[in-house]
Parts: structure tokens; sequence; C-alpha cells
């Protein structure tokens, strides 16, 4: 199909020639943080600028999850299936119980407040992490403008103790973050001067024993655009964010193809009956692809 670019053979198998792409629905002002609920079939994703959580699922559409959503960006699922969520409004992150209520994750540091939650990852051992860049304060667009207390860190959120540490210090604006599949490296996005060719890439850091990460060298550099959002597939890959869609990267560094989308990509997620269906936030809408290969988490 015209809208897949394949830079290398091993990309063709990743795609489907059958498979379009699809809108699935339109009309918001800047969507962000799809997660995939299998066990309910649906996908919940963030408009952020409206302050709200939507829901849709191919049985009953769209519908509203959460609203306000406390201008809610990122979001995860964690190992229970609990709803992890970065809120830009209130400076924390926060996950949403079975009974409905919901539980402060993390909202300091030192004393001293986050700045703006962005994105989100839960690993193997219930750890959460996260990015905490400056976006939702910056303006009032997506959140409310305020002062700045803390540099852009990426913190993780130990399980069993609840203790926050700053694991990663010295990003412009960290943004999108995500583990290989057999969590031994960690990816994160920095997009500190996204309209600069200088800052965005995408950092690989490998992930030691007690979580202590090494490297941080530049893994790719994506162009056009910057990486926002990301996800893995089974095999290792990493699917991007980019202006013009959604970049495939080999383990390596190396772009194997895209997926181009008539709208800047923000973020995507697979899901579906296999989890290997790709969805995909983009400004205004979401869109969806089927591909021949799934994703690494497949709640």
């Amino acid at each position: 199909m015209s809208f897949f670019v394949a830079e290398d053979k091993e990309f063709s198998t990743y795609v489907l020639g059958n498979a379009p792409l699809k809108k699935l629905v339109d009309g918001f002002d800047w969507v962000e943080g799809p997660v995939w609920f299998g066990d309910h079939n649906c996908l919940l994703f963030s408009d952020i600028p409206n302050n709200r959580i939507l829901r849709w699922s191919p049985e009953t559409g769209l519908s509203t999850f959460r609203e306000p959503s406390n201008f809610s960006n990122g979001h995860t699922r964690d190992r229970q299936g609990r709803l992890v969520s970065c809120e830009h409004g209130s400076r924390r992150v926060t996950r949403s119980e079975h009974d409905g209520s919901i539980t402060v994750i993390a909202d300091s540091y030192e004393g001293k407040r986050l700045n703006s939650p962005n994105d989100v990852i839960v690993a193997s051992d219930d750890a959460i992490w996260f990015t905490d860049p400056h976006y939702g304060i910056a303006s009032d667009y997506e959140g409310t403008r305020s002062g700045q207390e803390l540099p852009c860190n990426v913190y993780r959120v130990d399980a069993k103790s609840g203790e926050i540490r700053a694991v990663l210090t010295d990003f412009n604006c960290p943004n999108g973050l995500v583990f290989s599949p057999d969590e031994k490296r960690l990816y994160v996005a920095d997009t500190g001067r996204m309209f600069s060719r200088d800052a965005q890439h995408i950092r690989a850091f490998d992930v030691g024993t007690n979580y202590k990460l090494t490297g941080g060298d530049v893994f790719h550099v994506i162009e056009p655009g910057c990486a926002d959002g990301m996800r893995v597939d089974e095999a290792g890959n990493l699917w991007s964010s980019a202006r013009d869609g959604v970049h495939c990267i080999a383990p390596d560094g190396h772009r194997r193809g895209k997926i181009l989308v008539p709208e800047t990509v923000s973020n995507v997620c697979f899901g579906g009956r296999h989890g290997h269906r790709l969805f995909i936030t983009a400004t205004t809408s979401v869109y969806a692809v089927s591909l021949a290969i799934r994703g690494a988490d497949r709640r």
C-alpha cells in the first residue's frame, strides 16, 4: 500500500499489503497517550487541551472515559490491569484502582513539585518509570502555566517502598520511554529542542543490576520531526512517532521503514485481538493499522 515505505527487507515482512491505515475517530485538538485494554476490547487516549480521557471500542465507538482528567497525557497499564496516568494539571502520576479510586504514585521529589509528568511505563518488578518535562506548565494549553521547581528528569518509583528516585538527570526534556522486551535496554526520547536537529533523538541505556543505567549514547535520530511516544514489538524493533508518521527502528539503530500518516504523530501502542494492531494518535485523529508482527506487551 502507498502508506508503507520499506527501507530494508525485514520491514516488508512486518506489514500487510491488504491492511489499510484507517482513521478511527477525529475532531480533537492534540491526542496522546494511547493504551489498549484487551479484556475490555477498548483503547483509552488523552485529548490533552480539552482535559479529558476518551474511550474507543469497535463495538460502541467513541465515549468519554474521564472528564476532567487533570490534563492527562501518557498512560500505561500495570501488571494488575490498572490504569497508570501522567497528569499535567496536577503535576503527578496516578493509578486508577479497580474500585474507581485514585492513588497518587508521585507528585514531588525532594520536597519540590514535579513539572508535568509526560509518559510512563511499568517494569516486570512493578516499578513505575516516568518522564517529567515541563510542557504541561509552559503554557495554559496542555495544563496550567506555572513555575518550574525541578530539572526535567526521568524517575523510577519502587513498587514495594514507594521511593522515588531520579535515574536520569542529563536530558533537555525527556519524553517517551520504553523497555526492550527483555528489559535489558531502556530507550528514552529527548525533545528538549524539538525544532532543532540536535535534540530529536532517542538515547539507549543498558539496564544492569538493581536497575543501574549505563551508556546513554544516541541510538537514533528521528527525521523529520521528533520522537515523542514509542513502543517495541516482539522482535525488539522500536516503533516511534515522527512528523510524517511512524518509524520502525531496528535494535541496531537503523530505520527499517515508515508508516506514512497524514498528521503529525504523537504516540503509538499495540493492541487488538492478538496485539498485532498498531494504534496511532496523530494531532487531531486516531488511526490504526494491522501488522504482521505483534507488540511486546499484549495486555
